[in-house]
């Protein structure tokens, strides 16, 4: 290597087919200096020649875990976003902290150049999904009555980084809601409205904002999946960011009753008066139509299930409360990205269209 030449950095990225993690592959491929490794359950195939493969494993199993990661020894920074579902907020805890666990020791016991985690966070820590809490919300905000499986993950990390004796930093990103373009994500919000859009104007329905009563006037933010790759890689290589967390948005503050309008005329579509609809009950039997919606429009033939977030819409729109955060200290120390949220809806549908998996018209 050169003297002025940039040294290559070697990222693991941990829930590797997801919103984030598959857009932070794509940003961090964009950069020459990095080499990447994909990790999931279903692994991936692999492309040397664009820097990338992907590693198949189960992060509950510890065994494997080892095992898969052993090779792994140039491994300079793990970007972990994975996440598994459980049906209550305590059950969360035990398999998430237990995966992070997994990995982290892992990756720390067989690649001797480890030099930073990222745990991905979210606005739970802030209480965001149990009702109404204080906003703007700051990093430095007190938490909440646990369970919330991300406090014992970020517990676990800093603590670990103390005992291991390393020199390994962290950072934890904070996203709102985020938008990206990756299917089979139970959390696609745009997806889901693009598919409810579709089959209301099918229908010959205007587009309703289903949402509970109150939500439609609150004021909301989301964060671009690109946009988050971006700050999630800076605060994993800028000195002045380790060892802190960053709420990380599109910088800008919407409505739906301002936004809904415009993604109504988006689609060509009148909008009805807003009607309190649970998604996933009243689209659960919209399989045969959307089926017969691919086969006019000679869409690609995506199970209707895998394509489906309506819990997560339900769950979204449910927020009768505001629901955003202060981005300025990740600004302070030097992250200047912007994304319009109106346009980033616009460029997610266009997307969908590219790839087949909405129709045009």
């Amino acid at each position: 290597m050169s003297p002025n030449a940039t040294p290559r950095k070697t990222a693991l990225v941990v829930g590797a087919h997801g919103v984030i993690g598959s857009q932070l592959i794509t940003h961090l491929l964009s950069l020459p200096q990095w080499e990447v490794i994909g990790l999931s359950r279903r692994g991936g195939e692999s492309r040397k020649q664009d820097r990338l493969r992907h590693v198949a494993v189960d992060l509950l199993d510890a065994s494997q875990t080892e095992r898969q990661l052993a090779p792994l020894e140039q491994v300079s920074h793990v970007f972990y976003a994975a996440y598994q579902h459980r049906p209550s907020w305590a059950e969360l805890v035990a398999p998430n902290l237990a995966m992070l666990q997994n990995t982290v020791e892992a990756v720390e016991k067989h690649a001797p150049g480890l030099q930073h985690v990222s745990l991905m966070q979210g606005y739970k820590v802030y209480g965001g999904h149990l009702g109404p809490f204080k906003t703007p919300a700051r990093e430095s905000d007190a938490q909440f009555m646990p369970p919330e499986f991300m406090f014992d993950q970020q517990r676990w990390l800093e603590q670990r980084r103390i005992d291991s004796g390393r020199c390994w930093s962290w950072s934890a990103p904070r996203p709102a809601v985020v938008g990206g373009a990756a299917l089979g994500n139970p959390m696609n919000l745009a997806l889901a409205i693009a598919l409810y859009a579709c089959m209301s104007k099918a229908m010959g329905l205007p587009l309703r904002f289903p949402g509970k009563p109150g939500a439609y006037d609150r004021l909301l933010e989301m964060t671009d999946a690109g946009l988050l790759a971006k700050g999630t890689v800076w605060a994993a290589t800028h000195e002045a960011a380790a060892n802190q967390a960053f709420n990380i948005g599109n910088g800008d503050l919407f409505r739906w009753s301002e936004m809904w309008p415009r993604i109504a005329q988006y689609f060509g579509m009148e909008v009805g008066p807003p009607l309190p609809l649970k998604l996933a009950e009243v689209m659960a039997d919209k399989s045969p139509m959307w089926e017969s919606i691919v086969t006019a429009h000679g869409l690609k033939a995506h199970p209707y299930a895998s394509l489906s977030a309506w819990e997560f819409a339900d769950f979204v729109f449910s927020w009768d409360y505001d629901m955003f955060g202060d981005g300025s200290k990740a600004r302070r120390l030097g992250l200047h990205e912007y994304v319009e949220t109106e346009q980033m809806f616009y460029r997610l549908f266009d997307t969908f269209k590219e790839q087949k998996v909405i129709p045009w018209s």
